[in-house]
């Protein structure tokens, strides 16, 4: 089931842009698009180092953060409305968001509206996945491009969960048609923190629903993986990337940083590594 459209736009290579790393972004070679924080720019003063990546071609998808459509509540029509707001301003051929609450409380309940200012895993439940699906309905039809949702890590497991990972995505795709985008950082953080192998999951997800995938640096103290986009891409992850592709050519790869910013080399470093992964998959696939 597709809802908005069946064809889905080829990427390519590109990078979070930053306002941080906005003139190490303007001359990295072979970036063929960034994505921007949704609620991070405000589409009647773009900064001008992104206006000036519009003006060269680069494609720029808006990430939103802050939907919350794991939650009880419906999505709210104002976070709708902006986020559709954004997509038109930059020309976006998509928007993303996530798989995960991010607020409770609020009018209907007996206690004040709660902000996480996190993202919080949605249990693995018919319930939970009941409500996700309706939120999912509402924010496609409220949006101009096709949504696209994130797999996001997590430190712990409700319990009474009555589908994986793999499954719990694919009937979400099944009954809404929205499109996927995989992080496969996330999934390795899942693995050492939850015991969750990234191999299963992958098996059964519909992975030609993915529209890209996120890749970003993490670290693991005392046999816990903290997902820091803050530290350089380790072997492990470029390793569940491998297994991704090893399925499917994703129509995208990005790479995520959002603090302790590296100089332009080694930014670039990693892209080509990434780089190195999809040449080496699209290799075995010929052979």
């Amino acid at each position: 089931m597709v809802r908005q459209g069946t064809d889905i736009e080829r990427l390519g290579t590109g990078i979070g842009w930053r306002p941080e790393i906005a003139a190490e972004i303007a001359g990295l070679p072979g970036v063929d698009w960034v994505e921007v924080v949704a609620e991070n720019i405000c589409p009647g003063h773009l900064p001008v180092a992104l206006r000036e990546l519009r003006e060269r071609g680069t494609t720029v998808v808006p990430h939103g953060v802050s939907l919350g459509l794991g939650g009880a509540d419906r999505p709210d029509a104002g976070r709708l409305a902006a986020l559709a707001e954004r997509a038109e301003v930059l020309g976006a051929p998509l928007v993303t968001e996530h798989i995960a609450f991010v607020r409770a409380g609020g009018p209907l309940t007996a206690s004040p509206l709660m902000e996480a200012g996190h993202l919080l895993p949605v249990p693995r439940t018919r319930d939970a996945l009941d409500v996700l699906c309706e939120n999912v309905r509402i924010a496609q039809d409220a949006l101009p491009v096709p949504l696209a949702l994130e797999n996001i890590a997590a430190l712990v497991n409700w319990p009474d969960e009555e589908l994986t990972e793999g499954q719990f995505l694919a009937e979400l795709v099944e009954r809404t048609g929205v499109r996927l985008l995989i992080d496969v950082a996330n999934l390795h953080t899942n693995h050492v923190n939850r015991g969750e192998d990234p191999a299963v999951a992958l098996d059964e997800l519909p992975v030609e629903a993915i529209a890209y995938v996120h890749v970003a640096g993490g670290v693991e103290r005392d046999g816990v993986w903290h997902d820091s986009h803050a530290h350089p891409v380790t072997r492990p992850v470029l390793d569940v990337l491998a297994e991704l592709c090893a399925r499917i050519t994703p129509p995208g790869v990005l790479l995520e940083r959002d603090d302790d910013f590296p100089e332009a080399g080694e930014l670039a470093g990693e892209l080509d590594a990434i780089r190195t992964v999809l040449k080496e998959a699209r290799h075995v696939q010929a052979a």
